[in-house]
């Protein structure tokens, strides 16, 4: 008999109850280390002050009223991401699948406005996740992914990651624009070199092109600065947005350029929840406290820290690690184990991690871990290990 809840997860045996800061806690009181956070999304941590404050304020005022209508923490969240980025104007949604469905759209509208109506290839990399809507799944076009789900949505062209004469061969007078994550996540923890994604922009100013980043999971602090891609010093056109948005709460967000954005006009796209009071009150909090210099600071030095315990860790257990890569608080560790056996080793010894694609575990701690946390992890991370070598 099928369980109520649909079997599409391969679940872990752990029921979590209540969260404190960078701790998960099960009802009977036994207390894992979190690494996951969710996979990027608690930014802050579980049950931080400020963001149980936000929501629990706005829900004794008012939960929900739809698009039809002005919402004033919408403006109010779309005003500070505008002001901290490259961005002139946001549409809101709740999750970073939502946020690609909208990239695509808004990339071939874009063309289609200008008269160009058969240019509406988006390029592709592989290793990527883009969600798992009709769009995503055929962004991403690995067989794990689209097996079984076809027909699917046309106009991808996937080429091999870092493969520079093969993303110039690819692009032709249909390519609307490049889609790419500056730091793949589910792929493997890979990040983009600088120079890669200043390559990037520049072919796409030389061909016309836009510049679609997704930084569902590397954004929002999570590299050391607001956004991955301002340590190359270059901007996007498009980017999409989630997870570390809402500290927790489902939100997420499609940024754009005004020239990006122009074919976006009423009744081109909504949402029924996207943006409602409830999220963008949260999102408000979130960014007033991740945005802060002093607090980027901080994840900088943590991230320098934790990178640290992780070379120690590797050294100290040459059979079981491999190599720390990734940048900021979104690092993967490669593995010699298997990483699915060393994910479970973790869980025997209360500490989460994640695993992703290319035999890797991903550590993606909340940004405000202590740095007792951080010894913790390493300490928790060395009895895994131990235990399988």
């Amino acid at each position: 008999m099928i369980p109520s809840v649909l079997p599409t997860y391969s679940r872990a045996p752990l029921s979590f109850v209540k969260g404190e800061g960078a701790w998960l806690i099960e009802a009977d009181g036994t207390r894992y280390l979190d690494l996951g956070a969710g996979i990027a999304v608690n930014v802050l941590g579980h049950a931080h002050p400020a963001l149980v404050k936000a929501l629990t304020d706005q829900a004794q005022a008012l939960w929900h009223t739809s698009n039809l209508y002005q919402i004033p923490q919408q403006q109010a969240l779309a005003d500070k991401l505008v002001d901290a980025t490259f961005a002139d104007t946001v549409f809101f949604t709740n999750s970073g699948t939502e946020a690609c469905e909208l990239a695509v759209k808004m990339a071939r509208k874009y063309w289609y406005d200008k008269g160009q109506k058969d240019r509406v290839d988006i390029i592709t990399f592989s290793g990527s996740f883009h969600g798992r809507s009709a769009a995503g799944i055929a962004a991403a076009g690995s067989e794990k992914m689209v097996k079984g789900f076809g027909p699917l949505l046309g106009g991808f062209v996937h080429v091999d990651w870092a493969d520079h004469e093969a993303l110039t061969a690819a692009i032709t007078d249909h390519t609307a624009a490049i889609l790419i994550e500056p730091v793949q996540g589910e792929g493997g923890i890979r990040p983009l070199p600088d120079q890669c994604l200043k390559g990037l922009r520049d072919l796409c100013d030389e061909h016309g092109i836009l510049l679609i980043l997704d930084e569902v999971q590397c954004g929002m602090g999570r590299t050391g600065k607001l956004f991955a891609h301002e340590w190359s010093g270059i901007t996007p056109d498009i980017m999409m947005v989630a997870k570390g948005i809402g500290g927790g709460f489902p939100l997420g967000a499609v940024l754009a350029t005004e020239d990006a954005a122009s074919g976006m006009t009423a009744g081109t796209h909504g949402s029924t929840y996207g943006g409602n009071p409830l999220g963008c009150a949260v999102g408000c909090a979130v960014m007033d406290i991740v945005s802060d210099r002093a607090f980027l600071a901080e994840v900088n030095r943590k991230a320098g820290l934790l990178r640290q315990k992780l070379e120690g860790l590797i050294a100290s257990h040459p059979d079981v690690f491999e190599s720390v890569r990734g940048t900021g608080m979104m690092l993967g560790i490669k593995c010699k184990a298997p990483n699915t056996e060393i994910v479970a080793a973790g869980y025997k010894n209360h500490v989460i991690t994640v695993p992703a694609a290319d035999n890797v575990i991903r550590l993606l701690p909340p940004l405000n871990l202590s740095d007792d946390d951080i010894a913790e992890a390493a300490t928790r991370l060395d009895a895994a290990a131990a235990s399988l070598s």
